[in-house]
């Protein structure tokens, strides 16, 4: 089953899925072996007698770490303590507050110590409706339904996120107007100074806007400029206003000009070499969004605010819906920088006429390490999130590599720089006990380079030294990984069979070849 789900009232109305297993009512007593993941969604019961309450909630706790320790390493997402019907009858009687904090605060800490138990904020569901519409006291009495049946479908489109969030995918790029958008008022008519950034309201509100943009930009959000303007006045804007946040270094690549946006989110797309689906558009023109809307469906186009001092709001739909994950890694965090690297590159490569030439030029250097608790985070996150080089597109949460691992697979991670910079882990392996490729996956911003044949030739060399006399793999068609539809054909594999799937096999006789300028370590 997909989840197992400890609870102490009734829940099924809020999980729509089928492939879902419940324990009774504060029962602990089963923990199945076929559940993927588990979910622990225990909530305050109601009780007026806060003492009772506040023995009874303090109990939770002890039970939740018996779960954790019997689950064997698979993945527990813990509801965060909520009190539905917070009711005082004392003003500083804190019982049960401070024993729900409690509860929470242990929650916190064991997340720390265990890398399979995740939390799930319930406040932030629950924060955005009255007390009124949270309880349905009807229902309750019924059915022991604490939360309001009204607001499942709600609560079922609020886990889809968090789900998305826990799996780490989110949408990679934004992409920014500028005029009345990143700043108030129109550059090429109010000029430099006359702009509205920083000071009072309006300007304020864009000061704020900008810098929550530069915080999401450290998480490894790509921001990018698609705006109708003069290229010069924006480059001085971005110089000499003295209240400007970003600047020219905090954007990986831009399109300043008169040409219609649709054509420029599409050079944009090329340039960083990712998917028109992993973009949203913000602009403050509805014609421009309607344009994108129907010239590009697949680009996220959401409605701006009216008045600036909406965007504050609008900045928190953003993150909450596209772009906000559990967690983020170093790589996550040297994003725009490395983009921003990898257009230097494609500038690099006009100075030379043979590719060989140019690749030497690069000073490739490749690091080969097998999977461990440092990089492991950012394998999973890599198998969510990569889709063009990925050769049978898996999935993966951490748990699953976890349990690879367990049962005897080798799992290698590339890391790869050049005299530019430092890509970061941008590529993974994953080779079953019986020799089987079973998951090949690059990231996009280092294809190009023969990088991804050269990986793969030092990782089965590795496995020939070790006596090993054949290996296998797949490819499994996607709809965006066509283009290593015939990468093992190219590396030597021999076709096996071809029906909806690719199956190849390749005889480890004689070492593979890998050109002298790729400067490979392995670990």
């Amino acid at each position: 089953m997909k989840y197992f789900i400890f609870r102490n009232q009734t829940v099924e109305p809020f999980f729509c899925e089928e492939d879902i297993g419940y324990s009774g009512y504060d029962d602990i007593s089963t923990i199945p072996s076929d559940a993927e993941r588990f979910i622990w969604f225990y909530q305050v019961p109601f009780n007026s007698n806060s003492q009772q309450l506040s023995n009874e909630v303090a109990t939770y706790f002890d039970k939740l770490k018996l779960v954790l320790a019997q689950t064997g390493g698979r993945e527990m997402w813990v509801f965060s303590l909520v009190n539905l019907f917070r009711c005082r009858l004392v003003g500083n009687e804190t019982l049960v507050d401070d024993v729900i904090g409690q509860f929470n605060e242990g929650v916190s800490q064991l997340s720390h110590e265990n890398k399979n138990l995740r939390i799930i904020d319930f406040s932030e569901f629950t924060s955005t409706y009255t007390a009124e519409q949270l309880v349905n006291w009807k229902f309750y009495f019924i059915s022991q339904t604490q939360l309001s049946t009204k607001l499942s479908k709600d609560f079922a489109l609020w886990f889809s996120r968090k789900e998305e969030e826990l799996a780490l995918k989110r949408k990679k790029c934004l992409v920014l107007d500028l005029d009345n958008t990143l700043w108030g008022g129109i550059l090429g008519e109010d000029g430099v100074a006359g702009i509205k950034i920083g000071g009072d309201y309006p300007g304020k509100a864009f000061l704020y806007w900008q810098q929550a943009l530069l915080e999401l930009s450290k998480t490894g959000v790509i921001l990018t400029v698609c705006s109708k303007n003069n290229e010069p006045d924006v480059m001085e804007a971005w110089e000499k206003n003295p209240f400007m946040v970003l600047g020219k270094d905090n954007f990986s690549a831009w399109r300043i000009n008169w040409q219609d946006k649709a054509t420029n989110i599409q050079e944009l797309a090329k340039e960083l070499n990712i998917g028109l689906d992993s973009m949203v558009f913000i602009d403050d023109n509805p014609t421009e969004r309607a344009l994108i809307r129907q010239m590009l469906p697949s680009v996220t186009v959401p409605d701006f605010p009216d008045k600036p001092y909406g965007l504050m709001t609008f900045f928190q739909e953003l993150v909450n819906k596209y772009f906000r994950v559990y967690s983020i890694t170093e790589e996550d965090r040297e994003k725009t920088k490395q983009y921003k690297a990898n257009a230097m590159r494609t500038a690099e490569r006009s100075k030379f006429v043979d590719m060989d030439s140019y690749l030497e030029s690069l000073q490739i250097e490749m690091t080969v390490m097998p999977v461990d608790e440092f990089n492991l985070s950012r394998i999973a996150q890599m198998t969510q999130k990569t889709n063009q080089f990925n050769l049978t597109t898996q999935r993966l949460t951490e748990q699953d590599i976890r349990e690879q691992i367990d049962r005897g697979w080798e799992i290698y991670c590339l890391s790869v720089s050049d005299k530019f910079g430092d890509n970061g882990i941008t590529g993974a392996i994953f080779i079953s006990p019986d020799h089987h490729i079973d998951n090949l996956l690059l990231s996009c911003r280092i294809l190009g380079k023969g990088i991804e044949q050269a990986f793969v030739s030092s990782i089965l060399n590795r496995i020939r030294n070790n006596g090993i006399k054949k290996v296998t793999a797949q490819y499994v068609p996607s709809k965006k990984n066509g283009q290593t539809s015939e990468f093992y054909d190219k590396l030597g594999f021999k076709l096996i069979s071809d029906s909806e799937n690719k199956n190849y096999m390749l005889e480890l006789s004689d070492e593979l070849p890998i050109k002298d300028f790729y400067n490979i370590y392995i670990k």
